[in-house]
């Protein structure tokens, strides 16, 4: 696996790591069943995305892709989560929920990258 690949899958297993610290925290505060939503939707996500980045690093475009459109959208939905007055999510998992983000805008610069698009052209391998 080259350097971006590797940095990329970093990012998200250390994404992985603080959701399941989060899961954690909510047992011992006894969170809302939005907590328990959240924290579990995103560490299968970051399951989801470790395995995508060992597929991507394969040359699978469609793993590319995916990564792609993640890193971008899911940085956009945390800051909707930040900004609501009354998600039901409180300081402390907001703060965790931001530490993602920033994590997974990494991955967004990191695959956005003109020399990472052009190793994956429209044309290419999909499968």
């Amino acid at each position: 696996m080259d350097k971006k690949w590797a940095s990329v899958r970093a990012l998200f297993v250390a994404v992985l790591a603080i959701s399941v610290a989060t899961l954690g925290v909510t047992a011992v505060v006894g969170g809302n069943w939005v907590m328990w939503l959240r924290g579990a939707a995103v560490a299968a996500a970051s399951v989801w995305l470790v395995a995508l980045t060992g597929q991507a690093a394969r040359g699978r475009r469609a793993a590319y892709v995916r990564i792609r459109f993640v890193s971008v959208a899911a940085p956009l939905g945390i800051v909707l989560i930040l900004l609501a007055p009354d998600s039901g999510y409180p300081g402390w998992m907001k703060a965790e929920q931001a530490v993602v983000g920033v994590l997974v805008a990494a991955v967004a610069l990191i695959v956005n990258r003109r020399a990472v698009r052009e190793a994956y052209p429209k044309g290419g391998k999909l499968g």
